[in-house]
């Protein structure tokens, strides 16, 4: 009912629909309070109200709504303050409250939505301290506060938040130090500016920290400087002295061993470097869990407790400087790198013996291997597929789009998508990934999975996002249909292409095709899906199409794909049953 120019106010009665999971109002001209009777939609999974004139308070009972996941209440006239019972709704994963009259404090109890990916608080009256309980949002991506009347400073708790990429703070009341993580570090000025003192962020040319403290501050650091100078100028002597005795020494070891060049995060890299060796006993392939066209990979239980995978590189460095000075620049860029759904790169080390990546441990390990095993395929239900889709969307649309430059994987497969305990994607391997710079000219060699590369890749030799995509359709179809697609889609889509002059075998094949009813190629070993799930699956398939298209610029771009799996689903004309892979083809639900 979204964008229907209904006018009046929301009948009461609508609370009589009990069984409805999406309820989409918005972008329609609908005035007054929100009735009461919500709370007893308690199967409510989606709901958008936004782009209308609603006004009051947001109710609380809201609260009842447990399985809600989506929450669009945004530019409406909605007063008073945000409900806190709001944090109860532990499911949600995008809350969008903006362009309203909101006032009061934020809520702390918002910090226990411990799923929320999207939170947008922006352009409304909301004062006083942003709340440190916030930090425990370790799933938070997007987080917008932008054009408030909020005070003080950012908690340190938000150093926690590893996976935000994106904040806006800008034009509110902040003061002090930005928390030291790369959405704060890199965020650019026009998301920081119109605050009354933040300091910290050298992009966003704010002044440094130590730039704010008093007269009386200063006169105690020159005289600590003064001091400092004189003993710096005494160790420098002695140093000189013990360093001219350990010369002759460390030039022998070092012809031993070769440099070592190691940055592995919040740890000592020398330290680190012997304990990995010790660990998996140089390597033994005992300790041996993967092996690829890049190197092998090694679990490593470390003297902490922690688990961390170590890639081991079959790159030869000798004689190749250019090349590993490229290496390195690029593997230090994707450390920074903070996403749910990319496999977090802990460092490296480049040493003439070994060299290898350092990344995080995740235990269920690839996607290729679940599906290829029939117990462990079984656990993958609709709603764990659909999940790990979802995921491998928003992580490719965060590379491409949010990243600067942009990053193309360029080997998109699903013995790339690494699964962790909850069953969440995440996208690994980036052995062959490059920087799009907008100044240069785009990648060129080989690079991909075979079955899973673009068919523009056979007659050029140039490398961009699109070839992602059509990667990400592949992968897609791999895990709706529970094994690779084989010839499936180009038996599809090849009836689309075809000439007069096509043979008449070819044809007969791909209209036999077209009429292969999308049960019959769902996984065969999970009963198929039903309500809501069977639509989001039938959606998956109709985007996977989308992707696969022979035309390059044809594709939808993962931006356009994220949002639409974020924000909106096909509505089927008829049961999963009855429709046929051919009538997929006919819909285009992104609009490309």
């Amino acid at each position: 009912m979204a964008g229907n120019n209904l006018t009046g106010s929301i009948p009461p009665e609508i609370g009589n629909a009990t069984q409805i999971h999406v309820l989409d109002l918005s972008s329609n001209h609908l005035v007054g309070l929100i009735p009461k009777e919500f709370k007893r939609l308690t199967s409510l999974e989606r709901l958008m109200l936004n782009g209308n004139q609603l006004s009051g308070r947001i109710p609380s009972e809201f609260g009842s709504l447990n399985d809600l996941e989506y929450l669009d209440l945004s530019t409406n006239k909605f007063n008073e303050s945000i409900p806190s019972i709001l944090g109860d709704l532990l499911k949600l994963h995008y809350l969008n409250l903006s362009n309203n009259k909101l006032a009061q404090a934020i809520p702390f109890k918002l910090g226990k939505l411990g799923q929320l990916n999207y939170m947008d608080l922006s352009h409304n009256s909301l004062e006083g301290k942003i709340p440190s309980e916030m930090g425990s949002m370790q799933s938070l991506v997007t987080l917008d506060l932008s054009h408030n009347n909020l005070s003080g400073s950012i908690p340190s708790s938000f150093e926690e938040m590893r996976g935000l990429s994106y904040v806006d703070i800008s034009y509110n009341h902040l003061e002090g130090p930005l928390p030291n993580i790369s959405a704060f570090r890199e965020a650019p000025p026009e998301r920081l500016k119109g605050n009354k003192g933040l300091c910290g962020n050298v992009r966003a040319l704010l002044p440094p920290c130590n730039a704010h403290g008093s007269k009386k501050d200063h006169t105690v650091i020159f005289s600590v400087l003064a001091v400092f100078v004189l003993l710096s100028a005494l160790f420098t002597i002695v140093f000189v002295i013990v360093q001219r005795k350990k010369k002759h020494q460390d030039t022998k070891q070092n012809h031993m061993h070769g440099e070592i060049s190691f940055s592995v995060l919040n740890f000592d890299g020398k330290s680190m470097y012997e304990e990995i060796i010790r660990a998996t006993e140089d390597f033994d392939s005992t300790y041996c869990i993967g092996k690829g066209g890049h190197g092998s990979v090694y679990i490593v239980n470390l003297s902490s407790g922690d688990v961390v995978a170590v890639k081991k590189l079959h790159l030869l460095w000798d004689g190749e400087t250019e090349f590993q000075k490229e290496f390195l620049n690029e593997v230090r860029a994707l450390s920074e790198i903070r996403h749910r759904n990319i496999v977090k790169l802990y460092g490296f080390c480049t040493h003439k013996r070994h060299s290898f990546l350092v990344y995080e441990y995740l235990e269920r390990g690839s996607l290729a291997a679940m599906l290829s095993k029939d117990e462990e395929a079984t656990e993958l239900g609709w709603s764990k597929r659909v999940n790990i889709v979802k995921g491998l969307a928003h992580a490719l649309s965060y590379m491409h789009h949010d990243c600067l430059p942009p990053i193309v994987h360029r080997d998109i497969s699903s013995k790339n998508i690494l699964l962790d305990s909850e069953y969440e994607a995440c996208v690994s391997d980036f052995g062959t990934a490059k920087f799009l710079n907008p100044d240069s000219t785009n990648w060129t060699g080989a690079a991909g999975t075979y079955g899973y590369m673009a068919p523009e890749l056979a007659y050029t030799m140039e490398v961009n996002e699109n070839c992602d995509v059509y990667s990400f359709g592949v992968v897609t179809l791999e895990i709706i249909m529970g094994k690779h697609p084989g010839d499936l889609f180009s038996s599809l889509l090849s009836i689309s292409s075809s000439s007069s002059s096509s043979s008449s075998s070819s044809s007969s094949s791909a209209l036999a095709a077209h009429q292969i009813p999308i049960v019959d190629v769902l996984d065969q070993r999970i009963s198929p899906p039903t309500h809501q799930v069977a639509n989001e699956v039938v959606s998956l398939v109709k985007i996977a199409f989308s992707c696969l298209n022979s035309s390059p610029k044809s594709r939808p771009t993962m931006k356009q794909v994220s949002h639409f799996l974020s924000t909106q689903m096909l509505h089927l004309s008829k049961p999963v049953h009855m429709m046929t892979c051919g009538e997929l083809l006919g819909l285009d639900p992104l609009g490309t």
